[in-house]
Order: structure tokens, then C-alpha cells, then sequence
């Protein structure tokens, strides 16, 4: 009986524990807002391109493909010419940006020809983001899929009083019943792991705010627009 009660309280504290980093210009653990990447405005009469944001370092490549506590949710060819590693909190408002209005055309002009291999990794900031990964994760072949409605949702279900009823909804709409719903977020060894992910971010490779890309080794802090994006993968091709 005080197993499942133990199961039952991390469950509830998941989804009532409030959320951290929403609204700044990247998402950070500590509430501080981190430089967004700004984009270079262009005349529409000319055909000057965007430039390429400033990398803030650069990381090992061989290092940052290691496996890690989880398998890799990975798109795209394994022989693409470049690589993208996301680091991304499921609370982040920039993470939802980028999910919304830039990856699909990266997905479309980029993973789906060939020409870059997308990796995401979680970076939870908080309890609800843990819990929205974990739900992606018990999704198996819809890990994406469900990632890409919990963002598209999030003002749903991330600064909503009671988080737990409004991510069950959602996640009745992928598959989830009640019983395997909480079966999803009451997996200890899931939540070590996830948690294992960020830790391993954030000590190995300086993780610290998301979203955070490295493309192919090259650090980059801050939501991009697809231009911005544009600019610095057909640089590496």
C-alpha cells in the first residue's frame, strides 16, 4: 500500500508543481533570461540572405554522440552531412516557438531530403516538462509526434492549474488509457533517466538554457527562425 501511495504522490507532484522559464527569450533553470539569436532584417527587394548567428562554443562531436541514459529519438538519415542535437524543456515558451514555427520547415527543406540528422534530447526544467517528456517517451514511435502536440498545446496544459487532468486529455487523444497514463508518470527508472539526460547536458556539454542546439559540434543558444537555421547548415553542406 505505501508503494503505491509513494507512485500516487509523484504523480500529483508532477503535474501541480508550477512551471519555471516561462516567457523569457530562451528558457533557463535559474528564471534569467539568456540573449535570443536576432535575426538580420533584409529588404524584400534585394536578395541579401540572413547571416549566420555567433556559435557560444563548440563541443566534441564523438563525445556528444555517445550513448546516454535513454536511446536517441533520432529523424532524418544517419549519413547526412550535418548533425543537430536540441536540448529542450516540454515549459519552455522558446521551445514551443521553435517547434511551432520553425521545425517544420526545417524538417521539410532539411531531414527530409537528406541533409541533416535531428536529434532531441529532454532538458526538463521542471516537474511538468518532466512529466510531458515521459508521456513522449511511453508514446514509443509517436515520441515526436507527441512532443509536437504537447508544444503546439502548451498553454493547454503547462501554466494550468490542474496540469495532470489537461495532460491526461491530451493523452487520451494519443492512445493513453487512465491506467497507462499513470503507469507513464509514476516509472521511477523513466524519471532517473530523463533526469539522467539533463545532467548529463548540462555537465558534459554546458547545457543551460533551451532551447540549445549544437550543429555538428557547434553550440547555439536561443530559438532560430528557419532563416537563421538556413544560414548556418548550408555553410556545413
Amino acid at each position: 500500500m505505501s508503494e503505491l501511495i509513494q507512485r500516487r504522490r509523484l504523480l500529483l507532484s508532477m503535474a501541480a508543481l508550477p512551471v519555471i522559464g516561462l516567457g523569457l527569450a530562451a528558457c533557463s533553470d535559474g528564471g534569467e533570461a539568456t540573449p535570443e539569436a536576432k535575426a538580420t532584417p533584409t529588404d524584400p527587394m534585394t536578395t541579401s540572405a540572413v547571416d549566420a548567428p555567433a556559435s557560444t562554443g563548440t563541443v566534441d562531436m564523438a563525445k556528444l554522440l555517445e550513448a546516454g541514459a535513454l536511446e536517441e529519438k533520432v529523424l532524418g538519415e544517419a549519413n547526412a552531412p550535418v548533425t543537430i542535437v536540441e536540448y529542450a524543456s516540454m515549459t519552455c515558451s522558446h521551445c514551443a516557438s521553435f517547434h511551432v514555427n520553425t521545425y517544420p520547415a526545417l524538417k521539410e527543406k532539411y531531414i527530409d531530403t537528406g541533409k541533416v540528422r535531428f536529434i532531441m534530447r529532454e532538458f526538463p526544467f521542471d516537474p511538468r516538462a518532466e512529466a510531458g517528456f515521459m508521456l513522449a517517451r511511453c508514446s514509443n514511435d509517436n515520441y515526436f509526434a507527441m512532443v509536437d502536440v504537447l508544444f503546439k498545446q502548451q498553454n493547454n496544459w503547462a501554466p494550468v492549474q490542474d496540469a495532470q487532468a489537461a495532460l491526461l486529455k491530451i493523452a487520451k487523444l494519443a492512445g493513453f488509457s487512465q491506467e497507462s497514463f499513470e503507469a507513464c508518470l509514476t516509472d521511477q527508472k523513466l524519471l532517473n533517466d530523463v533526469r539522467s539526460v539533463r545532467e548529463r547536458g548540462a555537465n558534459d556539454f554546458g547545457v543551460d538554457a533551451t532551447p540549445t542546439f549544437f550543429i555538428n559540434g557547434k553550440k547555439y543558444s536561443g530559438a532560430m527562425s528557419i532563416d537563421q537555421m538556413s544560414a548556418i547548415i548550408d555553410g556545413m553542406i
